[in-house]
């Protein structure tokens, strides 16, 4: 075996705190499996989009509890030389995921142990209440375990700085650098004076303030939920009921949090499929609108009947019609955000209502600070991802689901539906068809291939994609729009779209991000501009599958 790989091992072993990954690790070596340890040791895990993420096994490229604790110790080093002050505190937060307990618990007594007081989560809760726990007590960071929406092998790391928002660069070079010279850590117990339990009254001012910023006195409203096996239903079961909708049926198959994700292939509702049974639940009980959460309660995704049957909204539907809303009442100081692999349709729209715009990289770690020095009054990103309220620094599908119904309701009331606001909001400023385009790639050395085939497209891009010209070519990693530097391609298509390619920030997955515009249309001439932009659509993602083939 490689010696310098050997002593990696060896000196990782002797700082694992965990007795099983130990045996492991040992298992590998006395079978001398390089390949395998090369695979848990060559490549690291590092904070991407949202935080460290990856499958829960022992050795440094897994989640485990010397991962964990290793992270927790760059957190304090990071803390300290950046010069917060860490008497403020740390919340803790974790999901229901498998590891999630061991994991948290591995913070808390790191944290601990460094004489940091911990503030940490009374049981496993939904992603936002970390972030929202941190502005509202105005702590020195926040620490989730989760891994959202991502396989039940896996699970993460999520990094809040005194913000509330998810930390940048250099905050995340500074972690990890420490992260690579943690050792042995010293830990301590939860009956210390630096120790507590999050009040309750703290996590119930979310609830009072959203219901009272979303809430309606009573509604007629019949929806269906599911937090697809996470930690979203008894929180939204609550919200639901102070919210002032009393129609809701549960998928009691999906409502209790279970880490094997059992119904689904994978706990994302923008996967096909995933919502299922939410939707035969909701014929069941004769609802008009379905509401999912992801896991962790951070994500919304939507379906809305319709006369031809069910219709599951895409991210970026749903952040047009939440913007058709909170853009109502903007003020100066007021910024709308998305990502740079989200519809155009935001820009025109804030336009029109004569409020700030930004764009910002892919991750709610850029979109959160997108108003700079103004208020962020909504931001979303296409995969599900939505702030609706400053309060919460973060995506927050709680909240999300909120202002969704709330429109619903209104539109409801006027004897219309959330369908009849897309079609108004489309001949307005015309058709914005969008797809993806998912590369997943499951064999050790994938971040490689995907990598090699980015840069690729750099350096060789198409001349035309589904018989549209390609006018203009962003290469990412140098800086566009003002943004820093990222892994990516856009291709520009003229007034016809665009694409945009990118590795995920979460998976080893390939993403293409495509969308074709029209202008705007009437009524009468919707549908069928709607098939045209589809028909375009589906050329140029053939067009890409062939191209970007792995």
């Amino acid at each position: 075996m490689n010696k310098i790989l050997l002593a990696e091992v060896l000196l990782w072993i002797a700082n694992d705190p965990d007795e099983k990954d130990r045996g492991e690790l040992e298992r590998l070596l006395e079978t001398d499996d390089e390949r395998e340890l090369r695979t848990r040791f060559t490549s690291p895990l590092h904070f991407g989009t949202a935080g460290l993420r990856g499958p829960e096994m022992a050795g440094p490229s897994g989640m485990n509890r010397a991962t964990v604790s290793r992270a927790t110790q760059g957190v304090v080093a990071w803390l300290e030389v950046t010069g917060v002050d860490l008497g403020r505190g740390v919340v803790v937060g974790r999901d229901a995921r498998h590891g999630s307990e061991k994991f948290n618990d591995e913070v808390v007594a790191v944290l601990l142990g460094a004489g940091v007081r911990v503030f940490e989560m009374p049981e496993p809760l939904p992603t936002p209440f970390v972030p929202y726990v941190v502005k509202s007590l105005g702590l020195s960071a926040g620490i989730m375990v989760t891994a959202s929406h991502n396989p039940p092998r896996d699970n993460g790391y999520k990094l809040y700085d005194q913000s509330g928002s998810q930390i940048i660069a250099p905050s995340d070079e500074i972690v990890e650098g420490f992260m690579a010279s943690a050792s042995t850590p010293r830990r301590g117990e939860r009956s210390g004076d630096l120790y507590s339990v999050v009040d309750p009254a703290v996590l119930d001012g979310y609830a009072r303030h959203m219901v009272a910023r979303f809430g309606v006195d009573s509604s007629d409203l019949a929806i269906t939920y599911t937090p697809l096996h996470g930690v979203g239903g008894a929180v939204m079961a609550k919200l639901f009921a102070a919210a002032g909708y009393a129609d809701v049926a549960f998928v009691e198959a999906q409502f209790a949090p279970d880490g094997d994700f059992p119904t689904l292939p994978f706990p994302n509702p923008e996967e096909p499929g995933a919502l299922d049974l939410a939707i035969a639940q909701a014929d069941a009980a004769n609802s008009t609108l379905v509401i999912a959460n992801d896991p962790d309660a951070d994500r919304l995704g939507a379906a809305v009947r319709s006369v031809e049957g069910w219709r599951v909204l895409r991210g970026d539907e749903i952040g047009w019609l939440l913007a058709s809303s909170l853009l109502v009442g903007a003020g100066p100081d007021d910024v709308v955000a998305t990502s740079i692999v989200s519809s155009t349709l935001l820009e025109a729209m804030a336009k029109e209502a004569k409020v700030r715009y930004a764009v910002a990289l892919t991750g709610f770690k850029w979109i959160s600070r997108a108003a700079g020095k103004g208020v962020l009054r909504f931001g979303y990103e296409e995969a599900l991802g939505f702030a609706v309220d400053p309060l919460v620094a973060d995506k927050d599908g709680m909240s999300a689901a909120l202002a969704l119904c709330q429109l619903a309701h209104e539109l409801a009331r006027a004897g219309q539906t959330l369908l009849d606001r897309l079609d108004e909001i489309e001949c307005h400023f015309g058709v914005h068809a969008g797809a993806q385009l998912s590369i997943r790639v499951d064999h050790p050395g994938g971040l490689g291939v995907i990598a090699r085939k980015v840069d690729a497209l750099r350096a060789t891009p198409p001349t035309s994609l589904g018989g549209l010209e390609v006018t203009g070519v962003v290469d990412l990693a140098l800086g566009a729009f003002g943004l820093s530097p990222t892994e990516g391609v856009l291709l520009e298509l003229g007034e016809r779209g665009r694409v945009v390619v990118r590795p995920s920030g979460t998976e080893a997955k390939l993403k293409a991000y495509i969308e074709v515009t029209s202008t705007p249309v009437s009524t009468t001439d919707l549908a069928r501009e709607r098939d045209d932009a589809a028909q375009q659509l589906a050329r140029v993602r053939d067009d890409l599958a062939a191209l970007l083939a792995l």
